[in-house]
């Protein structure tokens, strides 16, 4: 039902707000080894995209990766083991906050380097097609990919075979600190892949349910065979590109615009939404005490792991 739509599109985005909220406490006293990239403020792309895809469908992520692996695993010990750096952790310590995948759940992986999982999804999307396995693939990326080469041949390939995948475009204006107008010679990003023979879809909503209902289309376009699909979403970056700050006194943007987005806040609208539904109070605080504890035992147990051994330090360099 809608009800229990909504209630769910509530949970992961809670779920992932928590989660790096919790990180924000927890990285300055050095128990997190690894730089952090956080996704506060992206939630409603997230989990609107990924309830869409059905649980064997592939997804690629981009460093800021956090909401896409707990929407994809949910699984919170894992997922803190990997940021404490212990061997409890999704890749036993070893990938840190950058390179978090969980390939049994559908998160194929990610990467440090800006662009680099848009041909892995591009191959995997080849494959999928071949085997006629009826999967999506879904990339995610920032509005900064789209200035490297690969974001361009990957397009125009999948157009070219019609492959079975879903390039998601998380525009937030900037490349690190970099804006649009300083690093793009065109105006409009869909109007250019238009012109492929690529399906766009476009919005500005911070609403997952829009969200949801958008990709559902997009998904039902490729599942004609009419090929890819090119969904450009606006958001807004929360905190620093790196780190917990919220980095207004660097001077490349202002607080102005950050308070216009944040009267649109996922979070608050999909709260907002359950009440107008009919749900209790009591029932919203539920759920967000039981995904508060859960991070906190998590957190628990991840403080209290062991590191990976040295010997480790050879294992598992080549798949």
């Amino acid at each position: 039902s809608m009800k229990d739509r909504n209630t769910e599109l509530y949970r992961i985005m809670y779920l992932i707000r928590m989660c790096e909220e919790k990180i924000r406490v927890h990285y300055p006293s050095d128990k997190i080894k690894t730089p952090v990239h956080l996704c506060v403020g992206l939630e409603a792309i997230l989990a609107g995209v990924i309830f869409s895809l059905k649980p064997d469908d592939q997804v690629f992520g981009t460093y800021r990766n956090h909401g896409i692996y707990l929407a994809k695993s949910g699984n919170t010990d894992r997922f803190f083991g990997e940021i404490f750096g212990r061997l409890t952790g999704e890749s036993k310590g070893k990938a840190g906050s950058m390179h978090l995948a969980a390939p049994e759940k559908g998160f194929m992986g990610s990467s440090a380097i800006v662009g680099t999982t848009i041909p892995l999804s591009l191959g995997c999307a080849f494959v999928n097609q071949q085997k006629k396995n009826k999967r999506c693939t879904a990339v995610f990326f920032g509005d900064g990919a789209t200035d490297e080469g690969v974001f361009w041949e990957s397009l125009n390939f999948a157009c070219l075979r019609k492959l079975p995948l879903m390039f998601i475009c998380e525009d937030n204006g900037l490349a690190i600190h970099s804006k649009i107008s300083e690093r793009q010679g065109y105006r409009s990003i869909t109007n250019i892949v238009n012109q492929f023979d690529c399906h766009v879809i476009q919005s500005e909503s911070t609403d997952p349910e829009v969200i949801a209902d958008l990709t559902a289309k997009g998904i039902s376009h490729i599942y004609k065979n009419h090929g890819p699909v090119f969904f450009h979403f606006k958001y807004y970056r929360y905190l620093e590109h790196v780190g917990i700050n919220e980095d207004f006194e660097s001077g490349y943007r202002s607080r102005e615009e950050f308070e216009r987005w944040k009267r649109v806040d996922p979070i608050v609208l999909q709260r907002a939404k359950l009440i107008k539904y009919g749900l209790k109070e009591s029932f919203i605080q539920e759920i967000e005490n039981t995904t508060i504890e859960n991070i906190d035992k998590s957190i628990a147990l991840a403080s209290q792991a062991p590191f990976p051994p040295e010997s480790d330090l050879y294992q598992d360099v080549y798949a």
